[in-house]
């Protein structure tokens, strides 16, 4: 089977569909690609497999792998044609059992070459090649069956993989136009929609809030993306550590529910600094519940949040329901979503993470961003590349140097952080135990805006 006619076959199957769709993103695309359907139509699933196999044959590679589903029956041809042996990440983690996530018998040090129906961010390319990794296979090759990009492979490269694409976005059209599937008219509005997608994203501005506009003012004015996480329990010393530290931050992050002399003048009081010092209030609360008993945890109480926090921290565990149980009828407040904890052996996987994601992208009237950990900045860049446009990453877990403490809990430098595209670093310990909590915020703000205000 030649090209031209896999492609016309894809049509003639409704795997290739032109008109109006709505994206997950909330684009208005003029075309569509679904491949699942593939395959119940052994013709075409012989027919690509033996495309791919051409295509290749002379790669250095001991494994082949599918991304679950629409590709493993491919691999699963590809790799019975080449007679290679075929391994594959489990779709959904184990909880039980050796708790291996790769199927099938392999080597450590043996390459795998990973083979997808469609490629546009590379999102799931990149987490199977991290997964088997991790496992002691090396990643270099990956098959895609379409490129809908036009514009990942320079991206993958720089990555250090190198991207094998069967057939582009501008082929399907080309061969399509050619056999008077789809209009002059058709071409145009492709063109035209991948010319400005990649560059234009969703428009920053309509993913924030007033309070993200307000932060953001903040860290430029105040040139700090220092967030100081003052967990103590008397007020004493919470005023104490907070009048030498904050000219150097840009926002508080407060458990007021640890404090054993808490009242009313604590509020009254934390709010004066806060106006003199110019930094925001982030209770961080986790809300955790069902929308009406987290709606008065935030309204109610004897910490009545909602009239102090500019901002709560939410899990996404109960759903959207809590989004709209803590925020329905209010204005002027906002949140920052959990996403990835920095606690050794928690369980935000990656599906869980992509959802909050996608949670806090359709509530970013309320949501200005997430608290999402990663060791490493390479790890951190690929959470960050997931983050709806507009919104902003805060990162725990951050110290002058790595290591990890006795309880867990896992560190990264500041560089680390900030390069791996924090929006802003969370500083607790590090500072409040300090010797010279002042010297060391004022270290903490420094090295962060070193690297964060070269962007700016």
């Amino acid at each position: 089977m030649t090209k031209d006619l896999f492609i016309l076959k894809l049509h003639d199957i409704g795997a290739v569909k032109f008109g109006e769709f709505t994206l997950k993103s909330g684009y208005k695309s003029p075309f569509y690609f679904d491949l699942r359907d593939m395959i119940s139509y052994p013709e075409l699933l012989d027919g690509i497999a033996d495309l791919l196999v051409e295509d290749i044959k002379n790669l250095d590679f001991d494994y082949i792998s599918g991304v679950p589903y629409t590709a493993l029956p491919i691999a699963t041809l590809v790799a019975d044609m080449l007679n290679k042996p075929l391994i594959y990440i489990r779709k959904e983690e184990k909880a039980y059992g050796t708790k291996n996530d790769v199927i099938g018998k392999y080597e450590k040090g043996g390459k795998v070459l990973i083979i997808d129906d469609l490629v546009t961010t590379g999102e799931s390319l990149f987490e199977t090649a991290d997964k088997f990794k991790k496992a002691g296979l090396k990643v270099v090759d990956f098959s895609v069956i379409i490129d809908r990009s036009n514009h990942i492979e320079y991206y993958i490269n720089k990555l250090g993989y190198k991207l094998h694409s069967l057939i582009s976005l501008n082929k399907i059209t080309d061969v399509l136009h050619e056999n008077n599937r789809i209009t002059n008219d058709h071409v145009l509005r492709i063109k035209e929609f991948t010319k400005n997608i990649y560059d234009q994203s969703k428009s920053e501005k309509s993913l924030q809030n007033h309070l993200t506009n307000l932060l953001k003012e903040k860290i430029k004015k105040k040139k700090s993306n220092l967030v100081l996480s003052l967990d103590v329990d008397n007020q004493k010393e919470f005023f104490e550590i907070l009048g030498k530290t904050a000219e150097h931050i840009v926002m508080l992050k407060t458990h007021v529910d640890i404090l054993n002399d808490f009242n009313e003048k604590f509020i009254e009081k934390l709010k004066e600094y806060a106006l003199k010092y110019d930094f925001m209030i982030f209770e961080d609360r986790k809300f955790a519940d069902i929308g009406n008993t987290v709606r008065k945890q935030y309204l109610g109480g004897i910490y009545k949040i909602k009239n102090w926090a500019d901002f709560i921290t939410v899990h996404a565990t109960p759903g959207e329901g809590i989004i709209q149980g803590l925020f329905d009828g209010l204005t002027g407040k906002s949140s920052f979503l959990l996403a990835k904890m920095s606690s050794k052996g928690n369980l935000m996987n990656e599906t869980y993470t992509r959802n909050v994601f996608n949670m806090g992208e359709k509530h970013h009237e309320v949501v200005s961003g997430y608290i999402c950990h990663a060791n490493g900045k390479e790890e951190l860049r690929k959470l960050k590349n997931k983050i709806p446009k507009g919104q902003l990453m805060l990162m725990p877990g951050v110290k002058l140097q790595a290591g990890q403490d006795t309880t867990g809990q896992q560190y990264t430098t500041v560089e680390d952080a900030m390069e791996g595209g924090a929006d802003l670093i969370i500083v607790g310990r590090g500072i409040i135990e300090a010797e010279n909590p002042e010297a060391t915020a004022k270290e903490y703000r420094e090295r962060a805006w070193r690297v964060y205000g070269l962007d700016v």
